[in-house]
């Protein structure tokens, strides 16, 4: 059973890293992954929570803050070390096949801390925003999804990485953002008044 796994999860990361190969791509998903590529997304972000909602801004950027660290915590310090999963662009069995587009890295595979990091961000401010704004789940999840996606298109994880990170990472979203909304200064949150 884990063998098959195994083997579906090498047919799909092929698929995407090699059947999706083009020109475009090739230029965009290395972007995609880059962090200074997103930084002017995250400025705007903490500005406008800090500008729209004062002191409550201050502390959905804590809480933010504390979403990314606990994320990114526990996938590359708890769970990386668990699995040591080889990523695909460093695996020696399929190395040569694979169409590395970024430097590979030496760290563990699974689960993803790009795919991780970007959902327990993406669902957290879902959880807090999307009952006034309908468009940000879409967003918030497209914008998480691309980085996720770009994990697997360049070489560095598998399609099951990204995956489980995703998972790991909107738990952590959930998890923040509720309790953040339980706090008592936030009985009355009422976003984009």
């Amino acid at each position: 059973m884990i063998e098959q796994l195994s083997q579906l999860d090498q047919g799909i990361f092929f698929a995407i890293n090699h059947g999706l190969a083009n020109p475009f791509f090739d230029w965009l998903m290395p972007l995609l992954r880059n962090r200074y590529f997103w930084t002017p997304l995250y400025l705007f972000i903490a500005i406008f929570l800090v500008r729209n909602y004062g002191k409550q801004g201050w502390l959905l950027l804590v809480f933010m803050g504390l979403t990314f660290a606990f994320s990114d915590y526990t996938s590359s310090s708890v769970i990386k070390p668990a699995f040591e999963r080889i990523r695909p662009c460093n695996d020696p069995a399929m190395k040569a096949s694979v169409n590395s587009l970024i430097a590979c890295g030496t760290g563990f595979s699974f689960p993803s801390s790009h795919a991780a990091n970007h959902f327990g961000l993406a669902v957290f401010l879902i959880t807090l925003f999307s009952h006034k704004w309908k468009y940000i789940t879409g967003l918030a999840l497209l914008w998480a999804f691309s980085i996720s996606f770009a994990q697997v298109y360049v070489g560095v994880h598998y399609p099951a990485d990204v995956a489980f990170g995703a998972i790991l990472g909107s738990m952590t979203g959930y998890i923040t953002g509720t309790i953040l909304l339980h706090l008592s200064s936030f009985n009355q949150w009422k976003p984009g008044n």
